[in-house]
């Protein structure tokens, strides 16, 4: 008579690989698809091998071992443990339990076979062998991330002026700056206080040419530039562009922030070479890098940019007030509406964008009462993104009242009103080193 095999195994499709492998080597086979099942069939079909899987149905693996050990009519049995879990701990549990081999998943049928073989060869116990040692690391299949048009970094993601509590430790308190890193140029957008930790972080690298880009001149974009490490060393390049200003020129706006009347150091302390350029009606192109950019509405000369790299196109427009004034919902408003149509400009330059980065900063309960102070409510916002048909969406410039907590039920609104508008765009909160592939 054939040998009879009970296999205790939920997963359907291993059962069935485990149970043709051994039939075909001659054995008699069972399967039972919980423990409960299997100590039923331990008496109805009466194996002399158990081939029992740990994760199991209404009674674990373990427990189903220790109840055939206990029992005087089952003691004898011959048990393979065959899981997955194929942990030290389980492996020493199984031989302390009796088992009489431990086989780990995914199950290589020829070792099933083996062993069923060796076990009725020898018809007693014998210790589970030593788990299988793991794997060099050259075996070890291991991904890695795949960036290679560089990465965009985000170092500040707050308006107005930095925070530090603890209830904004999640999304970070630096204001406004981002790193794009080609691998060969680094290109920065505004000088925030997030400026600070990026120019710490570029100090490793060695002099180099810099080039950074500023939306616009308001305090939370410039303010950390006295604490860019880069600007006091000897050997960098730093040629910083900007919109033109109607009252100042932009080297006097950064040479007025370091007065001795503000700050302890002045421009002429700053060992760099410092190039200030005011920004032309033409695209500039840095490396294998196009660089454009369209006005926004916002207070005094502010612009987006846009990067063009490899095929990729990222925004970042961390100021604008899309739909200024509007408190309605935009489900109805199309391009055809005068109040969108006068946006047009920019959403023909943001049409398409594989990553756009733009405010909301307020909820549409608080924009009545910021009306004119060049920020997006959520809702308007929505309607930009699903206008302009960016892939993804990172919402930059949090408020500095709004907490983690707040921010967190925000992005929860956020999601559910752009789906509402019928846009397939991904969304996501943009937070202090906040690294995106392009």
């Amino acid at each position: 008579m054939a040998h009879r095999v009970l296999i205790a195994e939920d997963r359907q499709t291993t059962a069935l690989i485990m149970s043709g492998a051994l039939q075909e080597a001659g054995f008699a086979v069972a399967v039972a698809r919980d423990g409960e099942e299997c100590l039923a069939l331990v008496r109805s079909f009466g194996p002399e091998l158990v081939v029992l899987d740990l994760m199991m149905p209404k009674l674990p693996g373990l427990d189903v071992l220790k109840k055939l050990k206990a029992d005087p009519q089952t003691h004898h049995l011959g048990v393979i443990v065959c899981s997955a879990k194929d942990y030290k701990t389980e492996v020493e549990q199984a031989s302390e339990l009796g088992a009489f081999a431990f086989l780990a998943k995914p199950v290589a049928p020829p070792e099933l076979v083996g062993l069923a073989q060796r076990f009725f060869s020898t018809l007693g116990p014998a210790r589970a062998p030593a788990p299988a040692p793991a794997p060099s690391p050259g075996e070890v299949f291991t991904p890695r991330v795949q960036a290679e048009n560089g990465v965009a970094r985000l170092w500040g993601t707050r308006g107005s002026i930095p925070v530090s509590e603890a209830a904004f430790v999640r999304h970070g308190g630096n204001t406004s700056c981002m790193e794009i890193d080609t691998g060969t140029d680094r290109l920065i957008f505004d000088a925030g206080s997030g400026i600070r930790s990026l120019g710490l972080s570029l100090l490793a690298g060695g002099p180099r040419h810099l080039h950074l880009f500023i939306t616009h001149t308001h305090w939370d974009h410039i303010q950390g530039f006295p604490f860019f490490a880069p600007a006091y060393i000897p050997g960098y390049h730093i040629t910083l562009y900007a919109p033109a200003h109607t009252d100042k020129d932009l080297e006097s706006i950064f040479r007025g922030q370091l007065d001795r009347a503000y700050f302890p150091v002045q421009m002429e302390d700053m060992r760099a070479q410092l190039e200030f350029r005011d920004l032309g009606g033409e695209a500039l192109t840095i490396g294998g890098c196009r660089i454009s950019w369209e006005y926004t509405v916002h207070p005094s000369p502010t612009v987006g940019y846009k990067v063009e790299i490899g095929g990729r196109r990222l925004a970042y427009v961390p100021d604008n007030e899309f739909l200024k004034g509007y408190l309605g919902s935009p489900e109805t408003l199309s391009m055809d509406e005068e109040r969108v149509a006068m946006h047009a400009g920019l959403i023909e330059f943001l049409t398409g964008v594989d990553v756009l980065i733009h405010e909301a900063q307020y909820p549409n309960e608080e924009y009545p009462k910021k009306i004119g102070w060049g920020h997006t409510s959520v809702a308007n916002a929505c309607l930009l993104v699903k206008l302009c048909a960016a892939k993804k969406w990172i919402v930059t410039h949090h408020d500095p009242a709004h907490d983690d907590t707040f921010l967190g039920h925000k992005l929860t609104l956020t999601r559910q009103f752009l789906a509402r508008l019928g846009s397939s765009s991904l969304v996501e909160h943009a937070y202090d080193g906040l690294t995106e592939c392009l």
